[in-house]
């Protein structure tokens, strides 16, 4: 009797370690696919692209007597449905620093310098946020992207999105026109490359 109830139990934990397996691999599996479903709502069903539009448009929105925008500084790109803080940090805090986010790249430029500032963050991961950048690859050519930054708004236009090999190091370098460059690893399920896009400044308000 006592190895009947015990092979019951046996055959009820096997049962139960056998779910828990099959829920972590569709997990996996469906996690990284959720955003392309939120995508396609938003797209179809909300209002968060031209709320985007606007806000780029009717910015600068102020509330104090210098006439500068209110808040922390941040990348505003409708074809993302991206409104988030670009971080700033040394180096070597960068795993935290991407945890969190939008981080511009330490050895680059500002946008009130001019030059190339660049702007990375995860494209998808499975604890903390789940990427910035995942909708990078939705960026295309004329594309706007809006950045604030000490107060002012730099309007940019997507002018090209390519992607690279790691070891191109060449788009952290800088450049004589204004622009920003965002990265990110690519394809979603193999992150060998780089996928990368760059804006030039048309507007500063």
């Amino acid at each position: 009797m006592r190895r009947l109830i015990s092979k019951l139990n046996l055959h009820r934990v096997n049962n139960l370690l056998f779910t828990l397996i099959v829920c972590i691999n569709l997990y996996i599996i469906a996690a990284p696919l959720v955003p392309q479903i939120t995508y396609w709502w938003n797209t179809h069903h909300s209002q968060r692209q031209i709320q985007l539009e606007k806000a780029i448009k009717t910015l600068p929105i102020t509330n104090n007597q210098s006439g500068a925008i209110s808040g922390p500084n941040r990348l505003i790109i409708p074809t993302m449905m991206l409104d988030q803080a670009a971080l700033e940090g040394p180096v070597s805090n960068w795993f935290n620093i991407l945890y969190k986010g939008i981080w511009r790249w330490p050895n680059s430029s500002t946008p009130d310098k001019g030059g190339n500032t660049v702007f990375l963050s995860h494209r998808f991961s499975y604890t903390g946020p789940r990427g910035a950048f995942y909708y990078l690859n939705k960026l295309q050519v004329g594309d706007t992207i809006g950045l604030v930054w000490n107060g002012k708004l730099y309007k940019y236009s997507v002018v090209s999105s390519q992607t690279v090999p790691p070891t191109d190091t060449t788009i952290e370098d800088n450049t004589s026109d204004a622009q920003i460059t965002l990265f990110t690893c690519t394809p979603l399920w193999h992150p060998v490359n780089r996928l990368v896009v760059v804006a030039k400044l048309e507007s500063i308000t």
